[in-house]
């Protein structure tokens, strides 16, 4: 039988860190195959994405993401996860898709974060006040106890109304300034046009890239590219598919080869000094859709009883 994962019911099995050990686990199985599939009607996107792992299984996630929507008080983004069996092909599991989006984003950036982010990082700055902003609180703090959090959004009253919702964080008025204090800067806004500027960035910083998704965005300007070391969640999923680097190659600011390494490469995704600048792409790629969509399936039938 088909098991049914609601949001409130799945969430409650979770932990942030042993979701990130559970990435690096499923790095080390086969390479996933992934296939993505975009359809656009203006500033409308219909997202589906498919992977298979030998030995994990198979899933299928589709998305539908339509900005306008907030004007009118309705979800920007809806879809579905379905999990599927790698040894006959049957669907295990129905999961709810905002808690794999939920999971898998955060705890795609907190990956990045243990492996290039400086271990005694304390102030961690969150860029855009939606929803992944507060995902990234909530994960970040789990790998950062002793961190302290800041928010900068487009409008102040988009930043006051998370901080309301999030004791202890503060209001930055002036990002260029804020950047430049931060440790850590994790950027999830839906921008077509850079927000940050490599003339603000300092040396030891890390900074995580999330929320273009699209060949038309971009978060980071070229100097950030240049002056940061870069690194990927997934080649595959990244590279010829998301205006963040696909935009700087085309122009010859950066090749693909300064890109060090991804996430079949985590021996490699290492800062060479406290001095450096990191530069992660949280591209969120199928396959973390399906290690995700596995890890939780896996928590709720350990906490569930039979």
């Amino acid at each position: 039988m088909t098991i049914v994962i609601p949001f409130d019911e799945g969430e409650r099995c979770l932990d942030w860190l042993a979701l990130i050990d559970a990435f690096v686990a499923g790095h080390k199985l086969s390479k996933a195959e992934v296939a993505d599939v975009f359809l656009y009607q203006g500033d409308n996107t219909l997202l589906n994405r498919s992977a298979w792992i030998k030995g994990m299984g198979l899933a299928v996630k589709c998305a539908t993401i339509f900005p306008g929507n907030a004007a009118t008080g309705q979800p920007t983004i809806g879809g579905a996860v379905n999990l599927f069996s790698d040894r006959d092909g049957t669907l295990e599991a129905i999961v709810d898709f905002h808690l794999v989006t939920k999971w898998k984003t955060a705890g795609d950036s907190l990956l990045g974060a243990r492996q290039l982010a400086r271990a005694d990082s304390r102030r961690i700055l969150i860029v855009g006040a939606g929803t992944v902003g507060h995902s990234l609180a909530a994960a970040y703090g789990a790998l950062f106890p002793a961190a302290e959090f800041s928010i900068w959004n487009r409008t102040l009253a988009g930043a006051q109304a998370f901080a309301e919702t999030h004791p202890g964080i503060w209001v930055e008025p002036s990002l260029p300034e804020a950047v430049a204090q931060a440790d850590i800067i994790t950027c999830a806004t839906m921008s077509t046009d850079p927000v940050i500027r490599g003339e603000w960035l300092q040396p030891g910083q890390h900074v995580d890239l999330i929320g273009a998704y699209r060949p038309d965005m971009r978060e980071a300007d070229d100097d950030v590219l240049r002056r940061g070391r870069l690194f990927v969640d997934s080649r595959a999923s990244t590279i010829e598919h998301i205006g963040e680097l696909k935009t700087p190659i085309a122009k010859e600011v950066i090749t693909p080869d300064d890109v060090i390494a991804d996430y079949y490469q985590l021996d490699q995704m290492k800062r060479q000094s406290d001095d450096e600048i990191t530069v992660f792409k949280n591209g969120g790629g199928a396959h973390l859709d399906l290690m995700t969509s596995r890890f939780i399936l896996d928590a709720w039938k350990e906490t569930t009883p039979a």
